[in-house]
C-alpha cells in the first residue's frame, strides 16, 4: 500500500506567510482602492469641468448674441428719432430728450462687462419701453401733419371759392392766417364777402363816389359751432384814399388789443352760429373816389378786411 506521509511537503503548514505563497496587505488593499476612486472623481471632476466651461461659453454667446440684437434695436430706434421732423415745439424737445435717453442706454450697453440673464432683461425692458413711446410721438406727428394736410386742402377750397382775382388774393391771406391758428384761435367768428357801396340820399347804390349821401359795409359772419351765440357789437374801419380813417365823431373809439383806435360804423348783432349778414352805415363826410380800405372787427379781434375802389 502506498504510504501517503511519502508524499508530505512540510512547506504546506505555512501558507501564505511563505515567501513562495505570498498574502496581500489589508493596508495596501485600502490603498489601492483609494487610489482608484481619486482617479474616479478627478474624471468626473474634469467631465463637470468640461460641461460647466462649455456651459459658460455657450452662455456668452448667447448673451453677445442677445447684446447685438440688442444694440441693433437701439440703433435703429436713434435713427427713427433723427428722421421725426415736427415744427410743434414741446414735441420736439420730448423727442431730443427721449433720443438722449436712448443714446445713454446704448453707451452703457456697449460698455456693459457683466452679462447675465436678468441684466438682458432689463435692456429689453427699457428698450420696449422706449419703443412704446417713440411709437406715441410717430402717432402725433403723423396726426399734426394729417391736419395740416386738412387745413391745406380747405386752404385750397377757399381760394377757389373768390371770384375777383385781388379780392382772391387779399382773403387768400385772410384764410392762410385764419387756418394757420385755427387749432389756438378756432371759436374767432370770421366776416368774407366784405364789400363796400355808394348810396344816395334815397339809400340807392350810385356808381360814382361824387353822388354819394353815405358808406354802406356789407359782409357775411361766418357761421361758427365753436363760438358762444348771443348779441356782440360788430364794427367797421374805413380807409379813405387820402390814408385817414373816416369817423362820425372824435370819440368813436373801441378797444383793440389795448390800445383805442377809430372806427367808422358799429352796431349789435345777435350771432347763432350760423351765417349772418350784416351792413354797417358810415354817414359822415370825406366821400371822395379812389381806393378805400376796410377792416371787420368783433370780440377784439381783427376778423376780415378788404379793398374797394369807388369811381
Amino acid at each position: 500500500m502506498e504510504n501517503y506521509n511519502d508524499n508530505y511537503d512540510p512547506r504546506y503548514d505555512n501558507y501564505g506567510s511563505d515567501p513562495y505563497y505570498p498574502q496581500e496587505d489589508p493596508q495596501q488593499k485600502s490603498i489601492k482602492g483609494l487610489k482608484i476612486m481619486i482617479v474616479i472623481l478627478a474624471l468626473i471632476l474634469a467631465g463637470l469641468s468640461v460641461m460647466y466651461f462649455t456651459q459658460v461659453r455657450q452662455m456668452n454667446a448667447v448673451f453677445a448674441e442677445e447684446r447685438d440684437t440688442l444694440t441693433n434695436r437701439l440703433t435703429r430706434m436713434l435713427g427713427q428719432y433723427d428722421s421725426l421732423q415736427t415744427e410743434n415745439d414741446t414735441i420736439s424737445q420730448h423727442l431730443e430728450a427721449e433720443r438722449f435717453k436712448a443714446d445713454s442706454l446704448l453707451e452703457r450697453l456697449k460698455n456693459e462687462r457683466s452679462w447675465s440673464r436678468k441684466k438682458i432683461k432689463d435692456y429689453e425692458k427699457r428698450l420696449g419701453y422706449m419703443r412704446t413711446v417713440m411709437e406715441g410721438y410717430i402717432h402725433q406727428i403723423d396726426s399734426l401733419n394729417t391736419l395740416n394736410q386738412k387745413l391745406g386742402s380747405e386752404n385750397v377750397s377757399l381760394r377757389k371759392q373768390i371770384t375777383s382775382a385781388r379780392l382772391r388774393a387779399d382773403m387768400a391771406e385772410e384764410k392762410a392766417s385764419e387756418l394757420s391758428t385755427k387749432v389756438q384761435k378756432g371759436a374767432v367768428i370770421r366776416a368774407r364777402d366784405i364789400a363796400l357801396l355808394a348810396l344816395n340820399n334815397s339809400d340807392k347804390v350810385v356808381s360814382r363816389a361824387n353822388r354819394a349821401a353815405r358808406l354802406r359795409v356789407d359782409f357775411v359772419l361766418v357761421g361758427n359751432e365753436l363760438t358762444t351765440p348771443g348779441e356782440r357789437n360788430v364794427y367797421a374801419q374805413i380807409t379813405g384814399p387820402d390814408g385817414y380813417i373816416l369817423a362820425n365823431s372824435s370819440n368813436d373809439l373801441f378797444d383793440y388789443e389795448g390800445d383805442m383806435i377809430t372806427y367808422s360804423a358799429t352796431r349789435q348783432v345777435d350771432y347763432q352760429n350760423d351765417d349772418l349778414y350784416v351792413s354797417l352805415f358810415y354817414n359822415g363826410a370825406g366821400i371822395t373816389a379812389g381806393k378805400y380800405s376796410v377792416r371787420i372787427f368783433i370780440d377784439g379781434h381783427l376778423i376780415g378786411s378788404n379793398e374797394i375802389i369807388l369811381r
